[in-house]
């Protein structure tokens, strides 16, 4: 009797195992296809940007040094590669992992032929790409010998994305992306918080149109700017009391990158307009991914290492009176 009851008890408990087991695969089989739908609609449903800074940086060098050459190297292919390989984990990440892919690539290998077993190879590229897509490519940039002068321009490949701070302003941050929010409502930082001083200039990332000005109780004064392929709204809040936006900046106008478009300040968490409800002058700076106009998904992603990634890049400023324009010209083609 006993060993009959043993024995009934190690079926039952290997049944259970047998049904946690298959409703596991199930749930990772559903994952995987979901993902592949996604990235053959080229619609996202949630993107975890975790680049480092340094990747970035590597990757971007890779593409600036082979874009002349027989096979040029596109830098989000090399981060895509590695997000597969990582699993989007790049705490992982080594240079070598990189050198690797690039060495291939510029002997003449396909990015085809190299990621033809990286299952989420495609995902990554999709959801890199609707972080970083409009921050590399060719521009033109004012001379010093034409400043005061007829402009002369030279064309450039490179970096044409800005950080969000001028140069010459130094600030702080760490890295807050989802901590937690109490005003109005309990909820996460949908953002990063860039601390400086009332009054320091606020760069236009890449080349936007101004998608929204004017202010709401949270952000305070705050700018709403969307890229010119409809993928990514940056959003940038807490602006200055008074003078909040500079002269001429207004709805559906366009905004090349590294233009001046504001200036920080410390408004916002208050009913009262143009009231200074923040503890500390800082920008709110955020990006939203837009795959479907009509969702009511909201896609946020951590900025923190691109904020990091773009401050080697920063506009040069001058100051004009009481407003602060970029000091070199720039331009771009608009397709």
């Amino acid at each position: 009797m006993r060993w009959n009851y043993l024995w009934k008890k190690r079926s039952i408990i290997v049944v259970i195992a047998f049904m946690l087991c298959f409703a596991l695969l199930f749930n990772i089989a559903s994952f995987m296809s979901k993902q592949q739908r996604e990235v053959s609609s080229r619609i996202l449903t949630w993107v975890d940007f975790k680049v480092t800074a340094d990747a970035m940086e590597d990757a971007l060098n890779y593409d600036i040094s082979s874009r002349e050459t027989e096979y040029p190297i596109d830098w989000i292919d090399l981060l895509a590669c590695l997000g597969a390989r990582y699993g989007n984990d790049f705490k992982q990440y080594k240079k070598k992992h990189m050198d690797e892919i690039a060495s291939r690539l510029s002997s003449g290998e396909s990015i085809e032929d190299i990621t033809a077993d990286m299952k989420y190879f495609e995902y990554y590229s999709v959801a890199y790409e609707s972080v970083l897509g409009g921050l590399v490519g060719y521009y033109s940039l004012q001379t010093d010998e034409s400043l005061g002068g007829t402009p002369a321009f030279k064309q450039q490949y490179g970096l044409k994305g800005y950080s969000p701070i001028a140069q010459g302003y130094s600030f702080s941050h760490s890295d807050d992306f989802c901590s937690a929010r109490s005003f109005g409502y309990k909820r996460k930082h949908l953002g990063h918080d860039l601390f400086s001083n009332v009054g320091t200039p606020i760069v236009n990332v890449e080349t936007c149109t101004v998608e929204a000005l004017g202010w709401n109780r949270y952000g305070g004064w705050r700018i709403g700017m969307r890229s010119l392929d409809g993928r990514r709204y940056y959003y940038y809040a807490h602006l200055r009391s008074g003078h909040p936006y500079v002269e001429g900046l207004e709805e559906g106008k366009l905004v090349y990158a590294g233009e001046v478009i504001g200036y920080m300040g410390m408004t916002g968490y208050s009913e009262q307009e143009d009231f200074n409800g923040m503890q500390r002058p800082h920008l709110h700076f955020g990006i939203q991914l837009i795959f479907d106009e009509n969702s009511s998904s909201e896609i946020w992603v951590d900025t923190y290492e691109l904020v990091k990634f773009l401050n080697k890049h920063r506009s040069s400023v001058t100051a004009n009176g009481s407003e602060v324009s970029r000091k070199y010209l720039y331009y771009e083609a608009i397709e």
